[in-house]
């Protein structure tokens, strides 16, 4: 049934019970809650299945994330990964260091020993190459030659043994004693063989102090888990934010400068996920899959880790310039649990790229978009503005501009029932409206109002050059009397973080044929498949609503008038139809009342996106061009509950100057339209009386014998011309 609209039914003002608190400062102690907390508070179920993911230590329990950006899925979940490293399980936080491979000079010798440890091996092993490298020289003859008495090959002997047994004293790991062991013959077995030079030049002091071979005990700590230990942390937490090969799997660093020198295993470098080890990674499934050229390989490589769960080391430098992957170390075997970010889109994609791939996130975590209007999710939302602005240092907010940001909320997520809890849109406009209120030290529902106000002037430009056109009469809307054929559509057009509605004329001719309804966008392929797809269901309606007469002998044109850049979506559909069911009747059309929404087959009106848009644009045109009263626009009766609309159009409404008429059904519009009774069709498929629908029936009865008559008077004519063709 047709409504027109009261001013309160146009937004969600007026359900906003006004904040009975001064300013959010109050707040501040009502709670003993944290941002996080309040985070949480609208986030319950989300909060609930993370937190069953983040308790499971099984292998390839990894966790996925979904959610819009802006709604805290990130910041939330970091937050949990942190407070279940703190209190959750003791994981025993572990360094990784790499060794020379005394027994595989090509390999590399990996341990995992307690946190702190490593760094005492390298502090240590640093010391004792120090002091080895100050006592070789005692060891030469009297003339520091190559000679070495076996005298002084004991007293090396013996120097060694003290000093491991010191580091084994100072460094108690079961870990370390094959290094150890191997030190001192290592070690003899170069005097000896340096021994073997004889008087060759490199045999004096200065040769045999060697830093290629003493740099063989150094020790290479991939891993230091010392900061974690001091705080407290049980398991490490790590966020990779610029994943690539070797920020997540480890790089070997090219063998230039001072490192030419260095063994293989001094160069190699730690990625997260070694850093990760026996604790949680953050990843942020966007980030990987738009890594240019390795996106799909990287989660090939991911898929691998998580099916083996071990990685190497690879010279990735040699990869990009080779193909291959160059130099691999052994592979080390390590427990992570992935925890991936992603957007829905983005979570499709990948499935359709890599079906598997999330066969290793059995935990789904599903972060809300929104949540319902409810007092107690009001106030939820005023304790993190309270919290926000603490934590900010912005000054805090009144009850009534805490209102307008509700209202804010609500329009992003176009529903008077549900507002949006994408926070970091909250956030932006909570800094805009302190820079607007300056000094001041409460931010009030004028401070807010003013920033809402910038932001649409920022975003008018485009809005602007299309208004100017119309107003210059280059772009031909009419919003003033009645035309037959002719109705104001309405467009949604969006450009980067402009979103804003336009008017557009939508014309239709009528007449005698065959071809049914033509639409001259498709024609020229102009048009998309949504658009396409509501022509054809004008199309069988108005066969369905005229069976009496089928086959109908209609030839009928719809065109949106100087659009060159392309028709999409069938949100014009009603549109299309009112105006061709007035150039079928003759009934003109009020060119102040635009019209959005689409059909089905029933004729019901459905609904439709970017209805505030709509409006607000169409109505600063009319604006522009002079309003009287008669200009408003016909929405579907669906979308009222989507009706967040601007203050300035609430109050035109108000005054009489503007309206917002919802319409369930087709008829109901064309008959506001054209004000005349849509008409009632009979079990025989008639319509009586002198109602639109009768008056399109008349038609095209007509149209019908005008094309019987004009086919028998042709076919006459080519009788006659047959006949008259010589033999």
């Amino acid at each position: 049934m047709m409504q027109v609209l009261n001013p309160n039914e146009l937004t969600v003002s007026y359900k906003l019970s006004p904040m009975s608190f001064e300013s959010t400062e109050t707040l501040l102690d009502a709670a003993d809650l944290s941002l996080t907390d309040y985070g949480w508070k609208l986030q319950p179920e989300a909060k609930k299945t993370l937190m069953l993911g983040l308790s499971m230590q099984q292998a390839g329990c990894n966790v996925l994330v979904q959610g819009t950006p802006g709604s805290g899925r990130a910041g939330l979940t970091m937050a949990a990964m942190k407070a279940a490293a703190v209190t959750g399980l003791d994981t025993s936080l572990t360094d990784l260091v790499a060794l020379y491979d005394f027994s595989q000079q090509s390999s590399v010798n990996y341990i995992k020993l307690p946190a702190g440890l490593g760094a005492q091996l390298r502090t240590v092993m640093d010391i004792f190459i120090k002091t080895l490298m100050a006592e070789m020289p005692q060891w030469l003859d009297s003339h520091g030659q190559a000679n070495i008495p076996q005298a002084n090959l004991s007293l090396a002997e013996v120097w060694l043994e003290e000093r491991i047994d010191s580091m084994r004293a100072q460094l108690s790991s079961a870990k370390l004693s094959p290094f150890f062991n191997v030190i001192k013959p290592e070690i003899l077995a170069y005097l000896q063989a340096w021994q073997q030079l004889g008087n060759e030049p490199e045999s004096n002091a200065d040769g045999l102090v060697n830093e290629g071979f003493l740099s063989r005990f150094r020790v290479n700590l991939l891993v230091d888990q010392r900061a974690n230990l001091t705080a407290g942390i049980k398991q490490p937490i790590v966020e990779e934010k610029d994943p690539g090969f070797a920020a997540l799997f480890g790089t070997l660093e090219t063998a230039a400068g001072e490192a030419a020198q260095w063994p293989e295993f001094l160069r190699l470098r730690a990625g997260s996920l070694h850093h990760a080890d026996g604790g949680m990674l953050m990843l942020h499934l966007r980030d990987l899959m738009q890594d240019e050229g390795n996106g799909g390989a990287l989660l090939e490589k991911l898929y691998r880790l998580m099916r083996n769960h071990e990685i190497q080391i690879e010279d990735w430098a040699n990869h990009a310039q080779q193909g291959t992957g160059g130099n691999r170390q052994s592979a080390l075997p390590v427990h992570v649990k992935l925890i991936m970010i992603a957007s829905r889109e983005d979570y499709y994609d990948c499935l359709e790229a890599q079906p598997d791939f999330f066969d290793f996130f059995p935990i789904k975590v599903e972060f809300e978009d929104r949540v319902s209007a409810t007092p107690e999710n009001y106030a939820w939302v005023a304790g993190y503005i309270a919290q926000k602005c603490q934590q900010q240092a912005l000054p805090h907010f009144t009850g009534a501009a805490v209102n307008i940001l509700l209202q804010f909320m609500h329009r992003l997520e176009e529903d008077q029932s549900r507002f949006s809890i994408r926070f970091a849109h909250l956030d932006q406009l909570m800094h805009e409206s302190a820079a607007a209120a300056g000094d001041a030290r409460l931010v009030t529902d004028a401070h807010v109002n003013q920033a809402l106000s910038a932001r649409l002037l920022r975003q008018q430009f485009f809005e602007t050059q299309i208004r100017d056109s119309i107003i210059d009469n280059e772009l031909l809307i009419q919003v003033h009397g009645d035309v037959v054929g002719q109705v104001n559509g309405l467009t949604h057009i969006e450009l980067g973080d402009a979103s804003f509605g336009s008017p557009i004329r939508i014309t239709a001719r009528c007449y005698p044929g065959r071809s049914g309804v033509i639409n001259i966008d498709r024609e020229v392929e102009m048009s998309g498949p949504s658009h396409d797809k509501g022509i054809y269901i004008l199309q069988n309606w108005l066969s369905a609503s005229f069976w009496a007469l089928a086959p109908l002998s209609l030839n009928a044109s719809l065109v949106f008038e100087q659009e060159y850049n392309g028709v999409e979506g069938d949100s014009a559909s009603c549109a299309e139809l009112f105006a061709l069911l007035s150039a079928l009747t003759g009934l003109p059309i009020k060119q102040g009342i635009a019209v959005t929404g689409a059909l089905n087959q029933f004729g019901e009106v459905m609904p439709i996106g970017g209805v505030n848009e709509k409006i607000e644009g169409y109505f600063r045109v009319c604006q522009a061009l002079g309003l009287n009263g008669e200009q408003g626009v016909i929405i579907p009766k669906r979308n009222q509950r989507h009706l967040i609309l601007d203050e300035s159009v609430v109050t035109a409404v108000n005054n009489g100057m503007f309206k917002i008429i919802t319409i369930d059904h087709v008829l109901e519009g064309i008959a506001h339209l054209t004000e005349s009774e849509a008409g009632t069709q009979a079990e025989d498929g008639t319509y009586s009386g002198n109602s639109l629908m009768a008056r399109a029936q008349t038609m095209l009865a007509s149209f019908r014998a005008t094309l019987e008559r004009n086919q028998a008077h042709m076919a006459y004519i080519h009788q006659q011309a047959d006949a008259t063709k010589p033999l």
